[in-house]
């Protein structure tokens, strides 16, 4: 409860923030979102624009779900584009290595030009935030950070490779981390890269696994009653032929070992 404390007071102040700012920003518009920036370039707004609206149907499309909310002209999502990784990190208080961050209750992604890898992995990343929360509600208690994350990793196109890799070794060096763990770990406030980028392998593993595993239909029935019942273990034994959180470890890392 005060990590939910904490992060709705830490996302209220950056809202006000950014609204206390809004005079310094310019801004473009396409059908689903509105682009803020300061100094960067018109052709890269005009990008991001563009790859946006691509991306607008292609999450949802991902993960099975049916669009009930539609980003239209008051309801658009915001993106703003601050200067540069400084400008970022201060207006949002993000760690080092974070190069986009999401408020998905007022559908605000903040990120910086020509981050690295921003459109194969921060934008659909952040939008994977949004689109999740709006399924399962965005206050909802029974959503683990890893989940939410897994959900949004899921959505870039070079994660589910780049996670093999680091699972191998993980796996090999006894180093894997158990659902309970990943339950307890909240990577924004930890400053060693190793167990962040292992938390991220993890997540987005755990949701390839579920969809791979058990099928789209299957994923979005698992979140719909995770939104209705509010529990994440009634949610998995609802779904999935798996009773428990300890038990969707076992077969994930059996699924793993394969």
């Amino acid at each position: 409860m005060k990590k939910l404390v904490f992060i709705s007071g830490f996302l209220c102040l950056l809202l006000y923030t950014v609204q206390a700012q809004a005079d310094e920003w310019r801004s473009e518009k396409s059908t689903h979102f509105i682009i803020y920036y300061k100094d960067a370039s018109e052709d890269f707004v005009r990008q991001v624009a563009d790859k946006a609206e691509g991306f607008y149907n292609r999450v949802a499309d991902d993960l099975g779900f049916r669009r009930y909310d539609f980003w239209l002209w008051d309801n658009r999502a915001k993106i703003y584009i601050h200067n540069d990784a400084g400008d970022f990190q201060k207006a949002t208080g993000q760690p080092a290595w974070a190069a986009g961050a999401a408020i998905p209750t007022s559908k605000i992604i903040h990120t910086y030009p020509y981050a690295e890898r921003f459109f194969d992995t921060i934008l659909p990343h952040e939008m994977g935030h949004i689109v999740f929360r709006e399924f399962v509600g965005f206050y909802n208690p029974a959503v683990p950070l890893w989940l939410d994350e897994g959900v949004a990793s899921y959505q870039e196109d070079f994660r589910s490779a780049w996670a093999k890799e680091l699972l191998r070794r993980a796996m090999r060096d006894n180093s894997l981390m158990s659902l309970n763990e990943l339950s307890n770990m909240n990577p924004h406030l930890t400053q060693d890269a190793e167990a962040v980028n292992l938390f991220y392998a993890e997540s987005v593993s755990i949701i390839n696994y579920l969809i791979k595993e058990f099928g789209k239909d299957s994923f979005v029935s698992f979140c719909q009653t995770l939104r209705d019942k509010k529990n994440l273990e009634k949610a998995i034994a609802s779904t999935y032929p798996i009773e428990t959180l300890g038990e969707l470890n076992e077969r994930w890392q059996k699924h793993l070992s394969k």
